[in-house]
């Protein structure tokens, strides 16, 4: 069979360059990682839309902002579309956000978000051509359509509702083809709602974007935690945190339907460690006899509370920082 026809269609500039390979951004958490690429150090893609959706309270931001400062260690550029205005500069940079190297910006409306992400990129590009781009939008769910944002007493309006959502397939459909051609990788965060009225079957819902966005996403990525029972606490019994799941619902780079455990420390920021362990042994690298645990195939034995430290200074562990992929942990 001959294809020599390829290359007329080639010739006649018909068919585009070869897909090059997807970059990544770490989230700054082992677990996530793996659960989102298949590999310790990788994460976010670039050139696709990932979303965290998931009730209030459950670290969504946090993530967002984990990736964010985790592309400004990366020599990325960070840009932040907070349609919540809820951007604090000293909390972020408690968490390791440099704000000087943080592109920020606060529109009114969903087109004004969209409008706003698809300029920054634009104009990045007209001064660097390669730098990846990395852009938290938080939060869809908060943005209004245009018409919502004219109206008086849209909430409720059914009509206004179908617009939004008209609204937001556009502006997906405008943008999505930006971010593989210009190496930007756009972290949506999302809410969930309950449907009222719902007796039978999952009344959650999404609470922007619906069909349209979901066809567009990379990664879907469900954040959950449980306000009474996940909550971490200090010994004088102040609430210091939450820990939770992530489960990833929908994947273009690896495997769909895997989860990870995460720890938020409100004052820290999330545990890059959390999870790591339960992942090893779920995939055989590590085995387990009550409180003590083996690395498969030497006869190193530890306990859960010292895992981290010896994952990081111990030589007996350098098989597990082998297949995390990491020298320096």
């Amino acid at each position: 069979m001959s294809f020599d026809f390829l290359k007329k269609l080639s010739s006649a500039g018909l068919l585009s360059d070869e897909p090059t390979d997807l970059g990544y951004v770490s989230t700054g958490c082992f677990a996530l990682n793996k659960v989102i690429s298949g590999d310790y150090t990788k994460g976010i893609p670039v050139g696709m839309i990932s979303q965290f959706h998931g009730e209030s309270s459950t670290a969504k931001t946090v993530f967002a902002t984990h990736i964010l400062r985790e592309s400004q260690k990366a020599g990325y550029y960070s840009v932040l579309v907070d349609s919540e205005n809820a951007y604090n500069p000293e909390f972020a940079k408690h968490l390791g956000i440099d704000p000087s190297k943080l592109i920020y910006s606060a529109p009114d409306t969903l087109e004004e978000c969209f409008q706003t992400i698809e300029d920054t990129i634009l104009a990045i590009r007209e001064e660097d051509q390669e730098t990846p781009i990395i852009v938290a939008y938080d939060s869809i769910a908060v943005s209004p359509s245009k018409a919502e944002f004219e109206a008086d007493g849209y909430e409720g309006n059914n009509m206004l509702g179908a617009v939004r959502a008209k609204s937001t397939g556009s502006c997906l459909r405008k943008i999505n083809p930006l971010l593989r051609k210009h190496n930007v990788a756009l972290v949506i965060i999302n809410q969930i709602r309950n449907k009222v009225g719902v007796l039978y079957g999952n009344p959650e819902t999404m609470a922007a974007g619906g069909k349209s966005l979901d066809y567009y996403l990379g990664v879907n990525l469900k954040c959950l935690s449980n306000k009474s029972t996940d909550l971490l606490k200090d010994d004088k019994k102040n609430v210091i945190g939450i820990q939770g799941t992530v489960r990833n619902t929908k994947n273009k780079v690896s495997i769909p339907h895997k989860e990870c455990e995460f720890k938020l420390v409100y004052d820290k920021g999330l545990d890059p460690y959390h999870g790591v362990l339960k992942m090893l042994e779920a995939d055989g690298h590590i085995s387990r006899s009550g409180a003590w645990y083996s690395i498969a195939g030497t006869d190193k034995k530890f306990q859960s509370k010292d895992f981290i430290e010896l994952l990081k200074t111990d030589e007996g562990f350098a098989p597990l920082r082998n297949i995390m992929g990491v020298t320096n942990v």
